[in-house]
């Protein structure tokens, strides 16, 4: 699909594929200084352990790379700052039914409702790109994370990992 499908805006947060950025719409960092900064490790350390921990510029340049490689990556951009602030990181099956959503929000940002606000516009967008469903994981201890999927209208599928990964679903009406 093209970058332009993968864009959407709220009061507060512009929402978009993180190479297709306008020089005006954002303060323009180097993106392995985007990543550097906001994977810190107390973000990263409820995710997989191969994203866990500091991340040099080197580091950050080959994770740019892989997601290039396996997934959509969305910059999330404070609309008054310019700011980046977090990543949505979007995987898509073979037919668009069903994708699967992660998201990271930079440290300092966390407690002001972006997250809330991020998943209300996300689950928007869906429904007008008739998106028929999504489904989030996040670590079961994660429970802000939690709050913000069940707030927006996901439901926790039963839990049959080996993980401390829960998934919770977000089906919307035909």
């Amino acid at each position: 699909m093209k970058s332009s499908y993968y864009q959407f805006s709220t009061n507060r947060l512009l929402i978009k594929e993180w190479h297709s950025l306008e020089s005006y719409e954002w303060n323009q960092e180097a993106l392995p200084e985007v990543v550097k900064r906001i994977l810190s490790p107390t973000v990263t350390q409820s995710l997989p352990p191969m994203w866990q921990g500091d991340y040099t510029i080197e580091r950050a340049s080959k994770w740019i790379q892989q997601q290039d490689s396996e997934c959509i990556t969305l910059l999330i951009v404070d609309k008054s700052t310019k700011k980046a602030i977090g990543f949505i990181i979007l995987f898509e099956d073979d037919n668009n039914s069903v994708l699967r959503l992660g998201y990271l929000l930079s440290e300092p940002e966390w407690g002001k409702g972006y997250a809330t606000e991020l998943i209300a516009g996300f689950t928007k967008w869906c429904e007008k790109q008739k998106i028929p469903s999504v489904i989030a994981g996040v670590n079961k201890d994660n429970t802000a994370s939690i709050h913000v999927l069940k707030k927006n209208g996901f439901t926790q599928v039963s839990d049959t990992s080996l993980h401390d990964e829960l998934s919770f679903i977000l089906i919307q009406n035909k």
